[in-house]
Formats: C-alpha cells, sequence, structure tokens
C-alpha cells in the first residue's frame, strides 16, 4: 500500500460535489490540456518492478489470448459452412452469440473477482477457455458448434474486467497511462496471431479448420500454472484486510455495494453509453473493411491480409503512444483529438482505391485504437474502488452488446448504395460511403460524450484513498488523505490539478 503522501492522486473526482449546473459549466473548461511533465517513457517502464511486470504480463497474454480464441470463427466461416452444410450467414450466429452473452460473463466473473480474489475466477475462465476451444474443435454439429461459442462468450465476458485490475491497480500511478495503452492493444496483438496460426493451421491437414481451435486451448494451460503460482494483487489484500478488520468480509462487501450504486450509479450508466460508442467505433471501422477491400477496390486475398495487417500495427502503436500520452494531457482531451484524427482520415480510409490506402488504414486505426488505449485506466479511475473488475467489464462488455448491431447497421445503409455486380453475379455496395456516414456519426456521438463526461485523472487506488471503503466501513479517511482530496475537489477547471502535479513535478 501507498503511504499518504501529498503528491497521491486525490481521493474524490474534481467534479465532486459540484451542482449539475457548475458541472455543465466546467465541462469545456475541463478539457484543457493537464500538461503533466512528461516522463520519460523508458523510466516509467524500470519503475515496475518484477510484481508489476509479473501481472501485467499475465493479464496482458490471457486478454491476446482471448482476442485469439475470438478470432478463429471470423477466420474460418467459409469452412465452417463447408463443414456443417450451412452458409455463412449461419455461421456468423457463431459470432453473434459470443457478443451477446459476453455481459452475461463479465457479471458473474466481475463480482466473484471483487468478492473472492483475481486469482480464482481467472483460472477457472482459463479453464473453460481450455473446454470451451477444444469442445468447439470437435463439434460435429452446427448446434454443437452454436452452443460451444455460446459458452465461450461468457468465459470471454469474464476476463476483461479482471485484466484491466490484474495489470493495472498496482502500478506506480505515472506509467498506468502507458500500459493501459499496452495492455488494450492485446486485443490487436490476437487477431495478428490468428492470422499467423490460421494460415499455418487451417486448410493444412486432414483435419480442416479443427486444428485451429485444438491449438487455441493449449496456451490456457500455461497461464493457469502462472497465475497458480502468483499471490492476489496487493490492491485487491487491502480491501479484503479492511472488510476482516471491519467483522464480516461478505456483509462489508454487499454495503460497498449499497454504497457504490448510491454514490455512483449515473457514472455507470455513463460508462455503458460511452462503451457502446467505442465498441461501434472499432466494429465500425473494422468489420466490413475487408469485404470493402475485396469487393470495391478488387483487392486479392494477400493484400486485404497486408492491408489489415498494417492497420493493426497502426493500432497498436494507437494504443501505446495515445495511452502514454493521456497521463500527460489528460482522458478526455486525448480521446477528443483521437475521435477529429479519425474523422480527418476516413476519406482516405474508405475511397483510395489501390495500394496507398495502406497508409490510410494504418493511420486510421491508429486513431481508433489509440482512443482505446485511454479506456483501461480511464475505466478504472472512475470505477468504484471494491467493484473495478465487474464496473470495468460489465462496461465494456454491455457496449459490446449494444454494438453487436454494427455489422447489420451498415449492411442496410450499404443497400442504399448499389454498385454494378462483380462478373460473378454477387452483390456490391459502396461500403466507403457507408462506413464514412457510420463513423462520422460514430466519431461525433464519441466526442459528444467525452465533453460531458468526468474525468479522475491520476486516482490513486489504494484502499485507504477509497472513500466508498471509509463509509461502507464507517472509518474515516486518514486526515491528510482527506487534506489533499479537499484540495484537489476543490475545482475542474484545472488550478486544483496543476498544484497537485506541481508535486510530482
Amino acid at each position: 500500500m501507498s503511504g499518504y503522501a501529498a503528491d497521491e492522486s486525490n481521493v474524490y473526482p474534481p467534479h465532486h460535489g459540484m451542482s449539475p449546473g457548475r458541472y455543465l459549466a466546467t465541462r469545456i473548461s475541463s478539457l484543457k490540456p493537464q500538461m503533466r511533465q512528461a516522463p520519460n517513457p523508458i523510466r516509467l517502464l524500470l519503475m515496475l518492478d518484477r510484481h508489476h511486470w509479473a501481472f501485467f504480463s499475465i493479464a496482458f497474454i490471457a486478454w491476446t489470448w482471448d482476442a485469439f480464441d475470438f478470432f478463429t470463427v471470423s477466420l474460418t466461416t467459409t469452412q465452417l459452412a463447408t463443414t456443417f452444410g450451412k452458409d455463412v450467414t449461419d455461421i456468423s450466429w457463431g459470432i453473434t452469440l459470443v457478443l451477446m452473452l459476453r455481459s452475461v460473463g463479465s457479471i458473474i466473473f466481475g463480482i466473484a473477482a471483487d468478492r473472492y480474489g483475481r486469482k480464482w475466477p481467472f483460472i477457472v475462465n482459463n479453464l473453460l477457455f481450455i473446454v470451451l476451444e477444444l469442445a468447439t474443435g470437435f463439434t460435429q454439429t452446427y448446434s454443437q458448434f452454436l452452443a460451444a461459442r455460446a459458452l465461450f462468450g461468457i468465459a470471454m465476458g469474464g476476463l476483461y474486467g479482471n485484466a484491466a485490475a490484474t495489470a493495472l491497480e498496482d502500478i506506480p500511478d505515472e506509467a498506468r497511462g502507458l500500459l493501459s495503452g499496452m495492455l488494450q492493444q492485446g486485443y490487436a496483438t490476437g487477431y495478428l496471431l490468428a492470422v499467423v496460426f490460421a494460415r499455418g493451421l487451417v486448410d493444412t491437414t486432414p483435419h480442416g479448420w479443427r486444428p485451429l481451435y485444438w491449438f487455441g486451448a493449449v496456451p490456457p494451460v500455461i497461464f493457469i500454472i502462472f497465475r497458480y503460482f502468483m499471490p492476489e494483487t496487493n490492491t485487491y489484500i487491502a480491501h479484503q484486510e479492511l472488510r476482516r478488520a471491519n467483522g464480516s468480509i461478505g456483509k462489508t462487501f454487499i454495503q460497498e455495494g449499497r454504497v457504490a450504486l448510491k454514490r455512483h450509479w449515473l457514472i455507470l450508466i455513463y460508462l455503458v453509453l460511452l462503451m457502446a460508442g467505442f465498441n461501434f467505433m472499432s466494429h465500425g471501422s473494422q468489420d466490413l473493411y475487408p469485404t470493402l477491400l475485396k469487393n470495391e477496390f478488387g483487392f486479392g486475398p494477400n493484400e486485404v491480409t497486408i492491408t489489415q495487417v498494417v492497420a493493426n500495427l497502426g493500432a497498436i502503436t494507437g494504443g501505446t503512444v495515445v495511452g502514454f500520452c493521456s497521463q500527460i494531457f489528460g482522458r478526455r482531451i486525448s480521446i477528443i483529438v483521437m475521435c477529429i484524427l479519425g474523422g480527418a482520415l476516413l476519406y482516405p480510409y474508405n475511397f483510395i482505391s489501390n495500394e496507398r490506402v495502406i497508409a490510410a488504414a494504418f493511420f486510421e486505426q491508429f486513431a481508433v485504437q489509440g482512443a482505446w488505449g485511454v479506456i483501461p485506466v480511464h475505466l478504472m479511475e472512475l470505477s468504484p474502488g471494491a467493484f473495478r473488475t465487474f464496473v470495468v467489464g460489465t462496461a465494456y462488455q454491455l457496449g459490446n452488446l449494444v454494438s453487436s448491431a454494427s455489422s447489420t447497421i451498415e449492411a442496410t445503409i450499404g443497400e442504399r448504395f448499389p454498385l454494378p455486380p462483380l462478373k460473378s453475379g454477387a452483390e456490391r455496395y459502396n461500403y466507403g460511403i457507408v462506413i464514412s456516414i457510420f463513423m462520422g456519426a460514430v466519431y461525433a456521438y464519441v466526442i459528444l460524450l467525452a465533453v460531458l463526461g468526468p474525468e479522475h485523472l491520476g486516482r490513486n487506488m489504494d484502499v485507504a484513498y477509497d472513500a466508498d471503503a471509509a463509509e461502507a466501513t464507517g472509518h474515516a479517511l486518514p486526515e491528510k488523505v482527506m487534506g489533499h482530496g479537499r484540495d484537489a475537489s476543490a475545482s475542474e477547471d484545472g488550478e486544483a490539478e496543476k498544484g497537485a502535479v506541481s508535486h510530482q513535478q
């Protein structure tokens, strides 16, 4: 646990205690970049000790492989359709079911991780991945396939919040922005790995598509062994000690839940709306893009793959860079700038019909995933301390549920913009216009929410700075902590935060 030093992050967010009118009046002025001293990123990485790296590493590789397992279906839809005698639309229900049921997993595993610890829900999650990836690889009927993917959706939904809490809650405040961006790009890394292994394992043996799923079940065995020999995070242990000192861990946990709902119900709704926008942003810019490249631009399989790989490299770069920059300038302003950049790049991204579109794809996904790189730490800073896993995971997955209709919406709009059919007779639509219209609306929506939303940059996640836990247990916060909290809560125009930042510089 951190000491009660004067340069620690504030207890309450800057908007604490404001009237609705005062809050709205500060939305624009509070976007002023914080201009914290820009730390050397190498120095930030060197601040992490073996404890920090161990927790970040296990969270990153698990989140990466979670994404790998998710993309196995989208990369084998044609082969699955042939095996089960269905069309590609039927197989796509295997993806839709995962998206629909992820929120169920985030609720179940999120509450379990906040109540019983990060370790065992993580292990159970990965055991389910092993069983369900193997089960998918051995399915013989379409119904079995859908059942396996539905259960996989529940398991997948349980991992994200746990991974974010495991990776970020113990690391030094100054390094959270950079590590947040790195963590989020496990998703893009998982996609790249899925593409590579699909090339090597699909249709290269008599078993067709199945070896990709069998292989997907292997790495989680290593993750389980790795996590089994690690303890709980220090932050979770401190919360458990506080609950135990209050007489009953279970009753205190329930009381913390009541306090969290009473204080933060509006924030919880806001986070779901924000995550809906972010998931629309990623799905809207990515899901139909391979179709655009193939049917509208006439790209071959290799050209499509190269463009997609370069776009994902842009995503990985953007998430890492912007996550780091958000620690300097602020979370909300970083999101807004990336949305503006992404909007400015929509024309080249969707209308350059030769190999030069690769550059536009790199920077468009740099912008999209650059904004995403802020999300893990931003959600954690706004979440109630006792329910970080539940809130982060559930907000993310409910947003995913809302955005699961992205492809359908874009396809419906696309029918209004037909193009001459291919020589094979296949219908074509101008998805360049479709993606531009859709993404323009999504970027505007996310910008509006970022402007109106709160921020708690540099929040200290130590239980000693958790006002909710103090109220739930009836314990007063340490006087020095409270003093710092009052100073930082005085205004959201930036003045109070500047005073706090000066100590860090």
